[in-house]
């Protein structure tokens, strides 16, 4: 068994009072394979009125994937899509050269339990046309105890529906009681574990919820042990081979496309189209560029 890397999630005000518990990017771990962003938000219970509302924003080169355990989420994109996202189903957005999109809890979801995670694309795709996809059935089996719902690539024979561009996994398990696990992984995948929900145990070293946990390529089995009532997502992937840049909103395989990307937004360019059925008055600003724009 490889070391595992123990990583603390940082906080993150999405607005509106919204807090979120970030483990991907950090200072200590920039990716897990393309995995490249993950935010867990909630569980929360909205006051009257309430809810998550995150204005229009751009996107580039890479894939938003929301995995949604608890509410009702409505998206909204520049290509007119519209798509409430429902308890145990994913929205795979592809932003490629360029997309906006809207997200709102419904205003009869009074509660919010969610994985928000980014996938960046290669450059080979970095510009290619954007796309939505919504799948509302994925692959779920019970073994060990545990409920087991495929996101995302191939795992235990089951392949999840969602077309992603580089070898990966995401994997959600639920334990309704204590149980104990020994998966088994792919050699060539480095692995992240995030306790959405209660605490597990990796080779008998203990992490509480939200506490991330890494572990590098060349293992073949995790032994892992979950408390009742947990749990935990599973996200691995091949180490990703090319430099990647982050910011804001954009990721992009260089600074000039990154400004690039930004100075468009913020002139209006068609390059980041208006939403449907968003007035433009929630359109939100990016913050200025940490170098020189080229």
């Amino acid at each position: 068994m490889n070391p595992v890397e123990r990583i603390a999630p940082r906080s993150a005000d999405l607005g509106d009072g919204m807090i979120v518990r970030r483990a991907l990017p950090t200072r200590q771990r920039r990716m897990v394979g393309a995995w490249c962003f993950l935010d867990h938000a909630g569980p929360i219970d909205f006051a009257p009125g309430g809810g998550m509302h995150v204005g229009a924003h751009p996107h580039t080169c890479l894939q938003t994937f929301t995995w949604l355990i608890e509410g009702e989420v409505l998206h909204r994109d520049s290509l007119g899509n519209e798509q409430v996202i429902r308890p145990g189903q994913v929205n795979l957005m592809t932003a490629g050269h360029g997309i906006v999109h809207t997200e709102d809890s419904l205003p009869t979801a009074h509660r919010l339990h969610a994985a928000q995670l980014w996938i960046a694309l290669p450059a080979t795709l970095a510009d290619c046309a954007p796309a939505f996809e919504h799948y509302p059935e994925l692959p779920r089996w019970s073994a060990d105890g545990c409920a087991f719902t495929l996101l995302a690539g191939h795992f235990g024979g089951h392949a999840a529906p969602a077309q992603v561009h580089t070898p990966l996994v995401g994997l959600d398990i639920l334990a309704a009681a204590p149980a104990t696990l020994a998966l088994p992984l792919e050699p060539g995948f480095e692995y992240g574990l995030l306790a959405l929900e209660g605490g597990m145990r990796i080779a008998g070293e203990r992490f509480a919820t939200d506490e991330f946990a890494f572990i590098g390529a060349g293992a073949d089995r995790l032994p892992l042990a979950l408390d009742a009532g947990s749990r935990v997502l599973l996200l691995g992937g091949a180490p990703f081979g090319e430099p990647v840049l982050m910011w804001w909103n954009f990721v992009g395989h260089s600074k000039a496309a990154i400004a690039r990307a930004q100075q468009e937004w913020e002139a209006g360019d068609a390059r980041f189209g208006a939403v449907a059925g968003d007035s433009g008055s929630r359109r939100l600003v990016a913050p200025p560029l940490p170098w020189a724009a080229y």
